[in-house]
Parts: structure tokens; sequence; C-alpha cells
């Protein structure tokens, strides 16, 4: 039976930098308090969530944190468990914003951006953006620069603008993906997301082209929901 651990809501720790450290440490008392050996999984993500009153995507950051420590390993389909590696390896902490709050941040700065894209940028800026969306979808089996390419395609539109401050914005906002990010997304993109990705950019692209600004904000903000959904829920 899992004993309750008590955690402040998610709102009353707004003002916590890296919330994710502080669930790491409750998701450790846990480990300690239940006797949950190494090799053993521990209760599903939504239970723990609801005991420690925190969202699920909180946990999840908390959980990937602790695997890049080695505390434990997480197994997609299968769980969380425990790791045979005893002891962790010194405590993670990169010093930045976690993955859901660079998302959340994305969300309200690069929805404006593209509304501001689709009604300043020139036919050259467009073509820019044009040549990103075409350059994902013929390299799209080729992982290694599926990053790369995603950023292109994000700073084009920032620098269609023709606003050097929002383009700087944008680029810091790309930067700020660290490994937490990078774990997160090994983890929990699929295929079924990638090619949601390349269905998302064409649409970007067309509210663009087509000079609607109102429909390229809410073209790249469902984009980054959506990711943040599958992020989240895994």
């Amino acid at each position: 039976m899992l004993k309750n651990v008590t955690l402040a809501p998610d709102s009353s720790l707004a003002h916590e930098p890296r919330l994710y450290r502080l669930v790491a440490g409750r998701i450790e008392e846990l480990i300690r308090a239940e006797g949950i050996g190494a090799g053993e999984r521990l209760p599903p993500e939504r239970e723990m969530a609801t005991r420690m009153a925190v969202s699920r995507a909180s946990l999840r950051e908390a959980l990937i944190a602790l695997e890049l420590r080695g505390v434990v390993d997480v197994r997609g389909g299968s769980g969380v468990y425990v790791s045979r590696v005893q002891p962790p390896r010194a405590e993670f902490d990169e010093g930045g914003p976690g993955p859901f709050e660079v998302l959340a941040a994305r969300r309200l700065v690069e929805a404006e951006v593209c509304a501001s894209a689709a009604r300043m940028a020139s036919d050259s800026a467009i073509e820019a953006i044009r040549r990103a969306v075409v350059d994902m979808e013929r390299q799209h089996d080729n992982y290694s620069s599926n990053e790369q390419l995603d950023r292109n395609f994000h700073l084009a539109i920032a620098r269609a603008t023709g606003n050097s401050a929002m383009a700087g914005a944008v680029d810091h906002l790309w930067k700020q993906r660290g490994r937490l990010w990078h774990k997160l997304k090994e983890h929990f993109q699929t295929e079924e997301l990638r090619q949601a990705t390349l269905l998302d950019h064409r649409r970007i692209l067309d509210a663009i082209v087509a000079r609607d600004p109102a429909g390229a904000h809410a073209a790249m903000r469902a984009h980054l929901e959506r990711v943040t959904r599958t992020f989240s829920r895994g």
C-alpha cells in the first residue's frame, strides 16, 4: 500500500525555479519509505502525481532527472524501476528551467512571433520558412538532423518578423533545451508525434503564406500544446 507523501500543489510552488528537484527528492523519500529495492517498480506515474499533489508534467521531469542521476530506470510501456546502479551518481542540476517551463514560454512567445511573421514577412523570408519545412520533410528519417532542422524552421519564422529582438528571444528559448529535454524527448517522442509535427509545420507555413496572423498564432500554439500533452502524458 502506497503511503501518502505530502507535497504542496504546483501552484503554491510557482516561485520555485526548479520544481523538478523538489519532486525528485520526494520520489527518493518514497523509495526509502516504501523499501523499494533495486530492480523493483515504482507505483504508476498517475498514482504518484496524485499522492504528491503535482502535475504529471512535474513528476515526469523529476523522474527524468533521477534517471540521469542513475537512481531510476524509465522503461517505456513498462514503468519506472529503481536502478541497479548503486550508489547513484552526483546530484543532477542543469541550473536552468525544466522542459515544461520552456514549452510554456514557447507557447506564449512563439505564437505571437508567428502572428507577427504572418503580418510582416517578405517574400524571401516566407521562402526561407518554406525551405525549412521541405528540408524537414526530405530528411524525416535522418534522426540526427531532425533537431537542427526543427530549430531552423522556428528561427526562420522569428527572423521573418524583421525584429532581431524577437529572433533573439526564440533562439534563447531553444538554447534552454538541456539534458532533461533531450532525455524526455528520447523516451516519449514517437513516430506518430514526428509525423504530426510535419503536418503542424505545414499548417503554420500555410497560415503565414495566407497572411493570416490569427491563423498563424493558433497553428503555432496548437503545435506546442500538442507536444506538451504528448510529453506530459506519454
